[in-house]
């Protein structure tokens, strides 16, 4: 795709939300005036992006720090260095702060609500690295995160190995207050888990209802252009058919006004 339709596609996106279907439709007709009509007629088709994701994207432009300092906590935790969780928490603060404030200055509500899924946006980001398969900055939907481990989230054996190394001879209690604590944060990451995985189940199911309907109106307008093309050309049919018959009925009128001409003449 030529550059001028991915600076479009970033321009889209970082437009106000209000002024999405609007932006949309100039750029659309920026490109195919410049006679990119292949990317004018892809843009028209790009959605407007929930408010999360909208936010999301403000914030890769106007916090790129915070944004390039999760990406790389994310990438560390990848890597299986769990020193990477603090990062990673630190960058995600940031973030939703900056989430609220731009939030607030465009004149949206900060609500807790929107403010988890930005969360569970950027947790998703992170995990993969990128913003793939949205160009950087152009997130058009919201994105759940992978189904393994959350991210920043050490599992119970690596926090009491940590514990031990830090601390050769704890407390006994000590120990099984963190191994409790351990064990309750486990549950509650098991739990987020399968809270997500199912959303991704409905989700999936959801687009691929979506995917089939799709499909079977795509194949009813195929076959619905089908059957007016061959109704049309029945009409040009008939209608050649008419003129040529019209032309016979006046040569033929043409001729039997001539006959009776003649046959007057003989009286």
């Amino acid at each position: 795709m030529s550059t001028k339709y991915d600076d479009a596609v970033s321009a889209l996106y970082r437009a106000p939300l209000h002024e999405f279907v609007a932006e949309r439709k100039r750029l659309s007709s920026e490109l195919k005036g410049g006679g990119d009509k292949a990317g004018a007629t892809r843009l028209a088709g790009l959605g407007r992006p929930p408010i999360s994701a909208w936010t999301v994207n403000q914030l890769w432009w106007e916090a790129r720090d915070a944004f390039d300092e999760l990406f790389a906590a994310g990438e560390r935790l990848r890597a299986g260095d769990l020193a990477g969780t603090s990062a990673h928490r630190d960058a995600m603060a940031k973030l939703r702060a900056r989430a609220e404030t731009l939030l607030g200055a465009a004149g949206h509500a900060a609500t807790e609500a929107t403010l988890r899924r930005i969360m569970t946006d950027l947790s998703a980001l992170a995990a993969l690295g990128s913003f793939d398969p949205d160009p950087p900055g152009a997130l058009a939907g919201d994105r759940e995160p992978p189904g393994f481990d959350v991210i920043g989230l050490a599992a119970p054996e690596a926090v009491q190995l940590a514990d031990d190394h830090t601390h050769p001879n704890p407390d006994r209690k000590g120990l099984a207050d963190a191994k409790r604590s351990n064990e309750a944060d486990a549950a509650r990451a098991r739990q987020e888990r399968e809270r997500l995985e199912h959303e991704r189940r409905k989700a999936e199911e959801e687009r691929a209802k979506k995917r089939a309907e799709r499909e079977r109106l795509e194949k009813a307008l195929r076959s619905a252009k089908a059957e007016l093309k061959f109704r049309m050309e029945q009409v040009d049919r008939l209608e050649s058919e008419l003129a040529q018959a019209e032309k016979t009925v006046a040569q033929t009128r043409a001729h039997i006004v001539d006959l009776e001409s003649h046959l007057t003449a003989l009286d």
